[in-house]
């Protein structure tokens, strides 16, 4: 009998965050382990479909940097990279058109719609979706008398802007739309942009309520290794000079407060190791992550 009133506690808890968030969109990046542990899998189908049934409007944003890899290896493709981002020519381009969109989307999708959700997967060439233009990495020498050296990553593309047209459309549907992140150039070229941004541009698009990142960490953690349940954004860059914010982390966070800025209410950092990590994060006071705000 406890176990049972400690149930309906949790979803007394929940209710709150129900009634506000009841119509309003979440835009979730899935990445990280929780796209490769079977159960976490499953886990997450279920937490996006209970979401869409009590109202809210769940929008995946994907990656696949470790499927695209493989690949890669079996084609016997070399990679390089330059600040972390992948050389990416017309060849590497196919084959990860090939395993976001043809793959790795496909099997998102396969598995919401096994557990008895409605998806819809979708790539930035669907309807315009993400229109892209070529990213411009600039590295600046150690000599300040130098100009910085412009680096071409091939098909390596950022957002420019986001038609948000088809969304709409799913959603009126009652539809989950599960997107790759491959924007459209003005070539009509296929560029490969990294997923936290597609994320955060659609997020603001849509006026989110949430922006989700799911990764393999716990959230932002202090300089004496606490985790922090709540930054805010104005703080942020402060936090990255005294390093507090280090490494892969800062693109997340950075990703994070420029949805802020752009209209997204929150953003949160989650760790998607833990099982039903998205529902714990919206649906419960303490949460399990980092959250940024305004």
């Amino acid at each position: 009998m406890k176990e049972s009133i400690a149930k309906a506690k949790i979803l007394i808890e929940s209710l709150p965050y129900i009634r506000e968030f009841s119509g309003k969109t979440v835009v979730i990046k899935y990445g990280g382990h929780a796209m490769v542990d079977e159960e976490l899998k499953k886990n997450f189908a279920l937490d996006v479909i209970l979401m869409k049934y009590i109202g809210l409007n769940p929008v995946i944003v994907h990656g696949g940097g470790p499927q695209i890899n493989r690949f890669l290896e079996k084609m016997q493709i070399t990679s390089s990279y330059i600040q972390g981002m992948r050389v990416t020519d017309g060849e590497t381009m196919d084959v990860v058109e090939m395993v976001l969109v043809g793959k790795v989307n496909k099997e998102i999708v396969g598995l919401i719609n096994h557990c008895g959700g409605k998806a819809v997967g979708l790539s930035g060439r669907d309807g315009d979706l993400i229109q892209a233009g070529k990213m411009k990495l600039e590295i600046r020498p150690d000599d300040p008398a130098r100009p910085p050296e412009l680096i071409d990553l091939g098909r390596v593309g950022e957002v420019i802007r986001v038609n948000p047209d088809i969304l709409r459309i799913l959603d009126e549907q009652d539809f989950i739309p599960v997107i790759a992140p491959v924007g459209v150039g003005d070539d009509g070229q296929a560029y490969n942009i990294n997923a936290d941004l597609v994320a955060g541009a659609i997020a603001s698009e849509l006026n989110a309520v949430k922006l989700v990142l799911l990764t393999d960490v716990e959230g932002v953690r202090s300089s004496e290794g606490a985790l922090l349940s709540t930054i805010r954004g104005a703080d942020v860059e402060g936090l990255v000079e005294e390093g507090v914010i280090s490494g892969g982390m800062i693109p997340k966070v950075r990703c994070c407060t420029a949805a802020l800025r752009q209209g997204v209410a929150k953003a949160h950092i989650v760790d998607g190791r833990r099982e039903h990590a998205v529902l714990l994060e919206i649906f419960t006071h303490e949460g399990i992550g980092t959250e940024i705000v305004k």
